[in-house]
């Protein structure tokens, strides 16, 4: 496998030197412009004052000076495909080297304050998983990609994601290429309009209407003829009464037809490049082959198809200019498009769904590809079976992904029937809840069927659920105890399916007395453990710890230390056995300057 930063500085620098290449070469051919309409308009006065030369040659500069249009033009589009690539490759090296917070789509738009674990583990936000995951281009891709993040995906489904991306984390040329075209049908295609418009029930006749339209307008162009040339224009007048009565039918239904597709030309175009993209890789693994094969059939492929439907799209369009609204009694304009597109919609409507489904798996698995070739160091969990209820976790040197490298602190935990609940005890900003969000969000990385960060996990299929943020809302008037112990009654729904629950509780009940916590957290915890989930539980209440007692061998105390330092608080945000001995709150205040 090459090393991810080499091979990516070596394509930025390849793509730097097109850009500069073809900067040299918009200049000339910009002089060049320059130079041809200075001489044609030298020529234009020979012609016209001095009558020098024939007026023939005037279409030399003609000529040439839209030669030079097409190839500036083409020229100009190969440095904006250069200056999207180089993009790419900035970014993909920012992700390595850790500076890639703030960059790129956050998936703002998935964000749910509701949803089980996502706001607590930082999933749709500015420096979050989404963020540092996804280089999907099309919104059908990021879809996809946040569906996984979101819901724990079936184990045989995982497994297979996982050799997918695999196969594809060395596609370099592949994710490139989806990355530059991509880029510019971002804003001009709604998948979910698409796939609406396709499916839509017929609402123009097939068949004979579509020919007799098409013979309508030519008999309507022979009368025309005819008329002009005979002085006789009843035949004219009889085919304009035919058309009218076909306009009066049909217009208003090929208006609406036309009117629900509202995807451009452009976008369509775009999109045809990307099937066609996916359609001409060469796949060496089976199951990629088959994933790709709807795209394919004995009757043709679907970027050929969408290349048919942008041509009548481009047609659709122009019913809206002058030349559209003249043709339309003689030509039946806007009828002719609409039984086109309903054509089209027959032939093809049933497969948009599929084509945009296959679009939205690669760009998920493409953006998963690309996390794994940049962090090769990060492996794949491995998933144990599942024996009737048991849970198991078992992670080697955890570290939080979102955290630079350099920074990271890495921990091993395991959970399993032997130690099914962890207490954790530790000062402030020890790293409790840092250590909450590592455990969670590999669980959500596995579930995803992504790399993890750490040296190895071992687990059986989980359910996720958190609670590690809360706040009082004054606009629903309830207190950060009352939101706390609703998130913590939503986890605890999650035990009533058949897949085990990992829950992840930080500062557990910490809106009430230590006397009520004390109880609270006992009676809740047992329940837990008795309807078979596993979890951790951090607090900076000793007295919670106690509930290790009466819990019964199955929960372990573990805790975060902290000492002062040359007047400084010092962590190592390691994980230790057993009950940290003290707190820092106190140190801390007096480190503040508070006589305490």
């Amino acid at each position: 496998m090459s090393d991810p930063s080499v091979e990516y500085s070596q394509r930025l620098e390849a793509r730097l030197n097109v850009i500069a290449a073809k900067n040299a070469v918009h200049l000339r051919v910009g002089y060049w412009k320059l130079a041809t309409i200075a001489t044609g308009l030298v020529m234009l006065w020979a012609v016209l004052a001095r009558q020098l030369v024939t007026p023939y040659l005037l279409f030399i500069p003609a000529a040439l000076y839209l030669a030079l249009a097409l190839f500036h033009e083409r020229t100009i589009r190969d440095r904006t495909h250069a200056e999207t690539a180089t993009a790419f490759y900035q970014r993909g090296i920012a992700r390595i080297e850790d500076r890639w917070s703030g960059t790129g789509e956050t998936g703002e738009r998935f964000r749910d304050p509701k949803h089980i674990y996502a706001e607590d583990l930082d999933l749709f936000v500015r420096g979050g998983l989404f963020q540092l995951l996804s280089t999907a281009r099309l919104p059908m891709g990021e879809n996809r990609l946040a569906k996984w993040l979101c819901a724990p995906s079936p184990t045989p489904e995982i497994i297979e994601r996982q050799e997918l991306v695999s196969v594809l984390r060395e596609k370099l040329d592949l994710r490139e290429d989806l990355a530059v075209t991509g880029e510019d049908l971002r804003a001009s295609l709604d998948p979910e309009s698409l796939i609406g418009w396709s499916e839509a029930r017929s609402v123009l006749p097939s068949g004979a209407m579509r020919a007799t339209a098409a013979l309508l307008a030519l008999c309507a162009v022979a009368a025309l003829a005819y008329g002009l040339a005979k002085s006789f224009y009843l035949p004219l007048f009889t085919v304009l009464f035919l058309e009218a009565g076909v306009l009066g039918w049909l217009w208003r239904r090929a208006e609406t037809l036309v009117e629900g597709l509202t995807s451009s030309a452009e976008g369509l175009n775009l999109f045809s490049k990307v099937l066609q993209r996916l359609e001409d890789q060469q796949y060496s693994s089976p199951l990629l082959q088959n994933h790709v094969a709807k795209l394919k059939t004995d009757t043709g492929s679907a970027s050929r198809a969408l290349r048919q439907l942008a041509r009548i799209v481009y047609w659709m369009d122009g019913r809206n200019s002058l030349l559209g609204r003249a043709a339309e009694l003689p030509f039946l304009y806007t009828v002719q498009t609409g039984l086109a597109a309903e054509a089209w919609r027959r032939r093809w409507g049933s497969r948009m769904r599929d084509w945009i489904e296959v679009v939205s798996e690669m760009e998920a698995l493409l953006s998963v590809a690309a996390y794994s070739y940049e962090h090769p160091a990060d492996p794949f969990p491995e998933f144990v079976p599942q024996e009737t209820s048991r849970a198991f976790f078992d992670g080697a040197d955890l570290g939080h992904p979102l955290i630079p490298s350099s920074k990271c602190v890495r921990n091993s935990i395991r959970l399993d029937e032997t130690q099914r609940l962890v207490l954790i005890s530790g000062s402030n900003m020890s790293g409790k809840s840092t250590f909450l969000r590592t455990v969670g969000i590999n669980t959500v990385l596995a579930l995803a069927g992504a790399p993890i960060r750490g040296k190895s996990l071992r687990l059986t299929p989980l359910a996720i659920g958190t609670r590690i943020r809360s706040a009082d809302s004054l606009q629903e008037g309830r207190s950060s105890f009352f939101t706390e112990i609703l998130q913590i009654r939503q986890v605890f729904e999650l035990t009533h399916a058949t897949t085990p629950l990992l829950f992840l509780f930080d500062e557990l009940l910490e809106g009430t007395n230590s006397h009520d916590r004390r109880i609270g957290a006992e009676g809740l915890l047992r329940a837990l453990l008795n309807h078979g989930a596993i979890g951790i539980v951090t607090t900076h209440d000793l007295a919670l710890t106690e509930v290790a007692i009466p819990l019964g061998g199955v929960v372990r105390n573990k805790h975060f230390q902290d000492h002062v330092e040359d007047g400084k608080m010092r962590f190592d945000y390691k994980l230790q056995e057993g009950i940290v001995a003290k707190s820092n709150a106190l140190a801390l205040m007096r480190l503040i300057g508070l006589d305490v």
